[in-house]
């Protein structure tokens, strides 16, 4: 497994609580995915963001900070991503796991610049172990079976790079035009190109100046396909569609949360990343 250097925080195991089964809370969809794979039958997860919304807006209610207080781990990614839960995590007593602070030096500087780092395969597997190892430091005595989970779970992580890596390595396009710039460390890692409508903000207008831009860059570049979200306003990527010589639209999904309808459907990580693949190809042509 990865090795990370995490700062402890000491805390009383879920057994000398009189409890069977740790109690966990995620910030947000891709470290509530994590946490509940690797914690299995051991661990209760709790995600803080709603089915459906944006956890950049999350605000926490009275019930959602006492349950962060007496949370036996609260797991988090800082940086401005949710800064309501980042304030409650620094109150707090109990143990908390800063997933980007699992990260290398330079990861962490970038992931303050674009906080999308689960969407890249091989980060998630550091969040992952990260997860692993913190939940066996809070509950010794499923400290195996963390591991096993979690060593399983990276090799579904690391089937999945491959099938990202095999599935663009030809193709006759290189750039992703998306509603906002989510994709930076998915397209970073294998090799293409992402140019967002608004910027790392899904909530920024962009300026006529930047439409005309990118209406004159896809232009030029062959582009079949603006990508939207399914939790953004699709009306400045359908103008720019349109404004391009009519273009299809697509929803990308940036795996921020999962909506009620997906989480019926058996939707998960794995999956939503492997749809995101299928509509990159068809985009970028890819054989």
């Amino acid at each position: 497994m990865l090795v990370v250097a995490l700062a402890w925080a000491g805390t009383v195991s879920p057994a000398d609580a009189g409890r069977d089964r740790a109690r966990v809370l995620a910030a947000f969809y891709p470290l509530e995915w994590a946490t509940d794979r690797v914690g299995d039958e051991h661990v209760d997860v709790t995600g803080l963001t709603p089915a459906g919304a944006e956890p950049h807006d999350l605000e926490l209610t009275t019930d959602d900070r006492a349950a962060i207080e007496d949370a036996d781990l609260l797991v988090v990614l800082s940086g401005g991503f949710q800064p309501a839960v980042e304030e409650s995590a620094e109150q707090r007593d109990g143990p908390t796991l800063d997933v980007r602070r699992a990260l290398s030096a330079s990861q962490q500087r970038r992931a303050e610049r674009d906080p999308h780092i689960w969407l890249d395969p091989l980060v998630m597997q550091e969040i992952v172990d990260a997860v692993a190892r913190r939940l066996a430091a809070i509950d010794t005595q499923h400290a195996a079976a963390y591991d096993r989970e979690a060593t399983a779970l990276i090799a579904e992580l690391d089937e999945l790079d491959g099938e990202f890596t095999s599935g663009l390595v030809d193709c006759e396009r290189d750039l992703l035009v998306t509603a906002h710039e989510a994709f930076g460390w998915l397209t970073r890692r294998y090799g293409i190109r992402q140019q967002g409508v608004a910027g790392i903000d899904p909530e920024q207008e962009p300026k006529p100046q930047r439409l005309a831009e990118l209406s004159d860059l896809v232009r030029d570049e062959g582009v079949t396909t603006i990508f939207t979200e399914a939790r953004v306003s699709p009306k400045i990527a359908e103008t720019l569609a349109a404004e391009a010589g009519g273009l299809r639209t697509a929803v990308l999904n940036p795996l921020e949360s999962l909506s009620a309808n997906e989480r019926d459907r058996g939707e998960d990580y794995l999956s939503v990343m492997r749809t995101n693949l299928e509509k990159i190809r068809v985009a970028l042509d890819c054989s």
